[in-house]
């Protein structure tokens, strides 16, 4: 089991100097534990390559467009602990952060999503933790995405352990609108009144989206009732 560590930030001005003065130089728990979250990434990508594998086969389609996993940084890491004001150790991030792994994935059409989701959480070795489905109930900006919080275990040589992973599934228009409003969110030398503008054009975008996504799953349906 991993030991109890305190982790070094990679950039040391996200904590004051008393901080950096508890953080252990051993990095070791710190580097199993992120191997631990990547091992539990490459388990549920695979559950979802298998997943748009028996869609093809069965229904002749692919319910999935691409697959994108993420590991967060340290650096991100220790900055959401230090403004969470939790303790800068292995166990905090275990305990604490849900969002370490994630796992995006990327469909045509809305009816898809949930479709894949209920799939995923069907299998008995996946437990559910949390649920926000901005789809249905987007965020005040626009954003729309189905998240879903879940543990399953990864086998070690000893051990069975649980891991928490982020799975994020959206449509293809709602990936190309959240990566637009991702790149204003961390545009810094923008003036305010002209990123406000933008924020409102990128509201009117989301509606827009979201009518499209509407309207093209309506034209599949009747395509494929025919």
């Amino acid at each position: 089991m991993l030991k109890e560590k305190l982790v070094r930030p990679v950039v040391k001005t996200l904590v004051n100097n008393n901080a950096l003065d508890r953080i252990e130089e051993d990095m070791m728990p710190l580097k199993r534990l992120m191997a631990y979250y990547q091992c539990a990434i490459m388990e549920v990508e695979t559950k979802f390559k298998v997943l748009n594998q028996e869609f093809s086969l069965e229904y002749d389609r692919n319910p999935i467009e691409t697959i994108k996993t993420r590991l967060k940084s340290t650096e991100s890491i220790v900055k959401k602990l230090v403004k969470r004001d939790l303790p800068l150790t292995v166990r905090s991030i275990e305990d604490n952060l849900n969002d370490v792994a994630g796992v995006r994935i990327v469909c045509s059409f809305i009816e898809d999503i949930y479709l894949l989701a209920d799939c995923l959480l069907q299998q008995d070795d996946v437990k559910l933790i949390q649920v926000k489905d901005y789809i249905k109930n987007p965020k005040p900006n626009g954003y729309r995405s189905l998240h879903l919080i879940i543990e399953i275990p990864i086998f070690l040589k000893e051990e069975k352990k649980n891991m928490r992973v982020e799975v994020q599934l959206r449509t293809i228009a709602m990936d190309f609108w959240a990566s637009l409003d991702h790149k204003l969110s961390y545009k810094k030398n923008i003036p305010e009144e002209e990123a406000e503008l933008l924020r409102q054009e990128l509201l009117e975008c989301a509606e827009i989206s979201a009518n499209l996504d509407v309207r093209m799953e309506e034209i599949k349906n009747r395509i494929v009732n025919k």
